[in-house]
């Protein structure tokens, strides 16, 4: 794996996180409705939890996710295609994790896009239930999942 650093994600990141969901080869055909037109706003990026896996060496970012405190829930995670496999995702549900239990929360609701569940589910996530369609936008079930936040859990060290 490349020399991954996570670090909050700051409002001018909010255009390169954009092109990483609209990039998302996850999303193509079924279901590119969910992402269709969507942006990340730089004031979405300021008001929540949004750290970002950079590759220390050549600068890219290689993934992201967004945290909501209130409710709590993780909102958005994406890995680009690319880093996809080499352990981002992982590392990333453990800082998110590690932010969870700094922020007293116990659990944290994943409303997971369908091809993601397995995923979620290795990574210790509980499937809880099943989130109904919302036309136009979303015409499928999605699994909902819940993370329960270990106690004592430390996010990994961040980049400043």
């Amino acid at each position: 794996m490349q020399s991954i650093t996570i670090r909050r994600a700051v409002a001018q990141d909010a255009e390169r996180l954009t092109q990483l969901i609209q990039q998302s080869s996850a999303y193509r055909g079924r279901y590119a409705s969910i992402i269709s037109g969507y942006r990340l706003t730089p004031e979405y990026v300021t008001r929540h939890r949004v750290f970002a896996a950079v590759d220390a060496t050549t600068g890219r970012t290689a993934g992201f996710y967004s945290l909501v405190l209130d409710p709590p829930e993780l909102d958005l995670a994406f890995v680009a295609d690319e880093a996809q496999g080499l352990g981002v995702g992982r590392l990333l549900i453990g800082h998110m994790l590690g932010q969870a239990a700094e922020a007293g929360l116990t659990g944290v609701r994943v409303v997971s896009h369908p091809p993601a569940e397995r995923f979620y589910r290795r990574m210790g996530a509980q499937r809880v239930g099943t989130v109904a369609p919302v036309p136009p936008k979303v015409s499928w079930e999605r699994p909902e999942l819940r993370f329960t936040v270990p106690r004592g859990a430390t996010a990994a060290p961040t980049a400043p």
